[in-house]
């Protein structure tokens, strides 16, 4: 086949659809458990793109220590991970590779989109350009947003924060003395799955 034959850019369709709904209804008290168990026992996909991706890498040493926070196991298969951090700067030729791997994540999936190239294609978005997605809610449904440029190591353990916040209901790691978080303005998209009540 030419080159000339094949389209420069294809047109990448967005995953539609939310977390899939369990096959087996749970009665309160024990969705409540699962969903906290869950909480404590995110494992995220190894998936970074750009320099985000170095503090996103900080997160798991020591001074930060992601482990305390059930979150330490980076997978490095979708198929074993719930969390997946797009971490940088997604270009229109890696999209389809990202929704692939998007879609091989077993339910419930969470996507967090880390850094300004991540949440609306950063310093790349400019007029004309064609290369760079603005911003991968364009092609996965995000649920949580850590804006930076780039996010530091704190700002990641909030986004987890947020996810656990998702599938708990409340925050389950408290406020540091001394530090407002505008707990009204809620980093978690306003989604199906998310009851909208606050902590």
């Amino acid at each position: 086949m030419a080159a000339q034959d094949q389209t420069l850019i294809p047109p990448i369709a967005p995953t539609t659809g939310t977390v899939d709904k369990p096959v087996v209804p749970l009665p309160g008290v024990a969705d409540w458990l699962v969903n906290f168990c869950r909480s404590y026992s995110i494992w995220p996909m190894t998936f970074g793109l750009a320099c985000c991706a170095i503090e996103m890498m900080g997160v798991g040493m020591a001074r930060f220590d992601m482990s305390r926070f059930g979150a330490e196991v980076f997978r490095p298969s979708p198929r074993q991970a719930d969390l997946m951090i797009v971490a940088g700067t997604v270009s229109r030729k890696l999209a389809p590779a990202i929704v692939r791997l998007y879609e091989q994540l077993p339910a419930p999936r969470y996507v967090m989109a880390m850094g300004n190239c991540a949440i609306s294609g950063g310093p790349f978005a400019f007029k004309d350009q064609y290369g760079i997605v603005l911003g991968v809610d364009t092609i996965l449904p995000v649920d949580v947003y850590v804006p930076g440029c780039p996010p530091r190591p704190e700002a990641l353990l909030e986004g987890i924060f947020q996810v656990q916040r998702k599938l708990t209901g409340r925050r389950l790691v408290a406020v540091p003395a001394g530090l407002d978080l505008n707990m009204e303005q809620d980093t978690v998209r306003n989604n199906p799955g998310n009851t909208g009540e606050k902590a």
